[in-house]
């Protein structure tokens, strides 16, 4: 009878771990941008200190798809409306440090590339940027940002390998410090990933 109890309560506590790791979504991990480099790799490679929880977890800043339409609130797109990983979203590092920037050139191929702990079903990657002249001082709004992607790659409910490449021509006429936002989003749940990554022309 004790054997008995003691399985039940195994059986349990496997059940309701599973059950958390559903509900929090980030037990098994997704996919973030490693190039440009992402504020998420930044803080889990440490190259950017105090970042808190997403140092460990550079690969789930999943919230709602349907962006610019739907999606995080302005404020906090970068770290997709989700409270632990809010320092995604300041215009500066938890330091007080600018954000590291890749160097880029305008009107010029660049290959952007992904990392997958999890390999969902895709629609399509979409790259935004900020605009010319976009406050650089708050965090990222929808105002700051082209709302019409420069590279839209459709994936047709494909699931990505576990690395994927691909290339885009950046936008010409920008100079200085951008914003490079990337969503990659799901063919078959209600969300989304959204990566920030800092460059400069």
């Amino acid at each position: 009878m004790r054997t008995k109890t003691k399985l039940s309560a195994v059986v349990l506590g496997a059940v309701t771990a599973g059950a958390f790791a559903l509900s929090t979504g980030g037990a098994s991990g997704h996919g973030y941008t490693d190039l440009p480099i992402s504020r998420q790799k930044l803080c889990q490679n440490g190259t950017v200190a105090n970042c808190g929880q997403i140092q460990w977890e550079p690969q789930s800043v999943e919230g709602p798809k349907g962006f610019p339409a739907a999606g995080p609130a302005d404020g906090q797109i970068c770290n997709a409306g989700l409270g632990q990983f809010a320092p995604l979203s300041s215009p500066r590092t938890p330091s007080g440090a600018a954000w590291p920037t890749t160097r880029v050139t305008g009107g010029q191929s660049y290959t952007f590339r992904w990392q997958f702990t999890a390999m969902h079903a895709t629609t399509d990657f979409k790259y935004y940027i900020t605009k010319p002249g976009w406050n650089q001082n708050h965090n990222l709004t929808r105002s700051d940002l082209n709302l019409t992607p420069f590279l839209t790659v459709p994936y047709n409910g494909q699931r990505p390998p576990a690395t994927l490449s691909h290339s885009g021509t950046l936008p010409s006429g920008l100079s200085g410090h951008h914003v490079i936002l990337a969503v990659w989003t799901i063919a078959d749940t209600g969300n989304a990933f959204y990566a920030c990554s800092d460059v400069t022309f």
